[in-house]
């Protein structure tokens, strides 16, 4: 038995192994944001474009090939960079390992859930549905 408080900080934690995926999940949480930057700028510029538009011409517009691939690719790094940004704050502020296990895994189902919706709806308007 070793008497932690004769040890310095990096002493008591040396050893004790990193945290895996650390390095991946702050550079994904880094680069979804970039990607969300002119995504979301080009859907806010295309929602003032298409204001006042009805059903029919919104729906040919998302029809579009290059509109239906921006559109799964923002509502693909909004929910995933969503998810991890929830994860941290997760893991960080949530003490109680059952709850914090219950809502890592809750966070994950319903950010699943949410894009494949939003994925069905875009693809099911584009492909002509």
């Amino acid at each position: 038995m070793t008497d932690n408080s004769m040890r310095t900080p990096i002493g008591r934690v040396r050893g004790l192994g990193s945290a895996k995926a650390g390095l991946h999940h702050w550079w994904m949480q880094r680069l979804t944001a970039i990607a969300l930057i002119p995504l979301t700028l080009w859907f806010v510029a295309s929602l003032i474009s298409l204001a006042g538009a009805g059903y029919e011409e919104t729906a040919a517009w998302l029809g579009s090939p290059l509109v239906a691939v921006l559109m799964v690719s923002l509502i693909v790094a909004t929910f995933y960079h969503a998810a991890l940004g929830l994860q941290v704050v997760i893991e960080d502020y949530v003490h109680h390992e059952g709850i914090k296990l219950t809502l890592l895994i809750g966070v994950k189902l319903l950010s699943a859930f949410l894009t494949i919706a939003a994925l069905f709806a875009v693809l099911k308007l584009a492909f002509g549905g």
